[in-house]
């Protein structure tokens, strides 16, 4: 991963809604956090049109943000801020595949859809516990049609 797009944002300390709605929207995103008001995200046409979404709203919240495009200086860096987040990703398959071995009942089972599809969202680089997840969250819906 050579190109990177990253947003650089203030916002006021009050009131907190558009700070708490900006974190939960990076969250969402799979962004990684560079430094205080300093967010990462693989480049491509979808996480820079998000990214640049998201500074027009810290604007309009009174703040202030640019849209970065952006390479590391050296590849070890790139290396580390995706393997940064690969291990998150990974974390996260990791936590599915967990829950849905322990199996649920049918809220269970919905929540583990939908953290998968989350999780699919903010993957950028395909992770192989990927496979293993979606696997054991189909046989645990498997389970509830034979049951």
């Amino acid at each position: 991963m050579r190109d990177w797009v990253l947003l650089a944002y203030r916002l006021p300390r009050d009131p907190s809604t558009p700070r708490i709605s900006l974190w939960r929207r990076l969250r969402r995103l799979g962004a990684a956090q560079l430094g205080d008001g300093l967010v990462a995200l693989p480049a491509n046409d979808h996480t820079r049109e998000q990214l640049e979404w998201l500074a027009g709203e810290v604007v309009e919240a009174g703040g202030e943000a640019t849209v970065w495009l952006a390479q590391p200086a050296t590849a070890a860096q790139g290396r580390a801020l995706a393997d940064r987040m690969r291990a998150r990703a990974a974390e996260e398959y990791r936590e599915v595949t967990e829950a849905a071995r322990t199996g649920g009942d049918r809220r269970t089972r919905a929540r583990l859809r939908r953290a998968l599809r989350t999780i699919r969202a903010r993957d950028y680089f395909s992770m192989p516990e990927r496979e293993t997840a979606e696997r054991a969250v189909e046989e645990l819906i498997g389970e509830e049609v034979t049951a």
